[in-house]
């Protein structure tokens, strides 16, 4: 919503104010909404928002004027406080949703809140600011989705009832690498080694309004190397010949991606509309109800309970730091350290 351009704003209008004389004469009455967006590139993309969908990035910049009856929008950027962001805050979890239908989620917020800290701190390189007023800010603690694992039975009659349909070799991948649903559509033949049964992790796709794109992995750990498990390669070699038989079958009509996931004519698959094929066609199945990236927290639960070491899950699921898979699959921890000290236990009688 319009709200979140405030921060857009903030920033285009630093990153216009390079010349030395512009920056001394403006902080004192720069206005935070005083500020006309132009030349929204990817270093804006790129340092400010990493992780933030396009689609949700393009919203940073619609509806500016409601910007102006913002509770921020007027105030000088070197009168701006602590307080003023705060109750900013408050009232966008609350009121201002431009459909008027109560407030944004927390998320989305915290969304707002690091695109902000990251502004004002470039105020302070340029001596706009000397302290960031976000840094005495709560910011909003969104609640984590829960997520769904399937144990190995019911990955059994998953599988089994997608085996005949476009979904099983994105599922199958998906629950014996726990590659990502964009790096799923993304993976390429030429980043898939059979011979060393291993797959390179180079790009992810990602639908915006009106087109499709690749991108690069979500973070830089994101672009690795998996290795694959015997029964995935033999499934790939199978599903590449029948896939060469199928180019070769539609001719000029095939469009040839080199994607190992694709379109029953090689395009590009949508990942909206894959999410909806896999949920539609996963209803029928006795399992609990899972999304497809659900299968990529299976295979960490797999692992993890299979005694696999942290720190190799953190690298096939391309975490940026093993903390981060410490913390999504603390549940599952408890029971491991049970399982270990067991085991300890019956070992240490063993020899005192």
């Amino acid at each position: 919503g319009g709200f979140q351009s405030l921060l857009l704003l903030i920033h285009l209008r630093m990153i216009e104010a390079t010349n030395d004389l512009l920056l001394r004469s403006l902080p004192a009455r720069l206005i935070i909404t005083d500020a006309i967006p132009r030349h929204i590139d990817t270093h804006i993309r790129r340092r400010l928002v990493r992780g933030l969908p396009h689609h949700a990035f393009q919203k940073l910049f619609q509806n500016r004027e409601n910007i102006r009856v913002t509770v921020i929008g007027h105030h000088l950027l070197t009168k701006f406080r602590p307080l003023h962001i705060q109750e900013f805050y408050s009232k966008a979890l609350r009121e201002v949703r431009l459909d008027k239908k109560g407030g944004l989620s927390a998320r989305t917020v915290l969304h707002f809140h690091r695109l902000l800290h990251k502004a004002f701190d470039q105020a302070m390189k340029w001596q706009m600011l000397t302290s960031n007023p976000t840094d005495a800010v709560n910011s909003p603690k969104p609640k984590n989705r829960e997520m769904a694992a399937l144990d190995e039975e019911q990955v059994a009659k998953l599988l089994e009832h997608l085996r005949e349909s476009r979904l099983y070799i994105p599922a199958l991948i998906a629950v014996t690498t726990g590659l990502r649903r964009g790096e799923v559509l993304a993976l390429k033949w030429q980043n898939v080694d059979l011979k060393n049964s291993r797959l390179f992790v180079r790009a992810s796709l990602e639908q915006t309004k009106g087109h499709l794109r690749f991108k690069e992995p979500k973070t830089r750990k994101s672009k690795r190397i998996v290795i694959l498990p015997a029964y995935t390669v033999g499934v790939l070699k199978a599903h590449r010949k029948s896939q060469a038989e199928k180019r070769l079958r539609l001719g000029k009509d095939y469009q040839d991606h080199d994607l190992v996931c694709s379109r029953e004519d090689g395009s590009i698959w949508p990942p909206a509309s894959f999410s909806v094929l896999f949920t539609t066609r996963i209803i029928k199945i006795q399992i609990p109800k899972v999304r497809f990236h659900d299968l990529r927290h299976t295979h960490a639960t797999q692992l993890l309970k299979q005694g696999v070491h942290p720190k190799i899950v953190s690298e096939r699921l391309g975490h940026s730091n093993i903390a981060i898979t410490l913390d999504t699959y603390s549940h599952v921890l408890p029971g491991m350290q049970e399982e270990a000290i067991a085991i300890f236990d019956r070992n240490f009688k063993g020899n005192v």
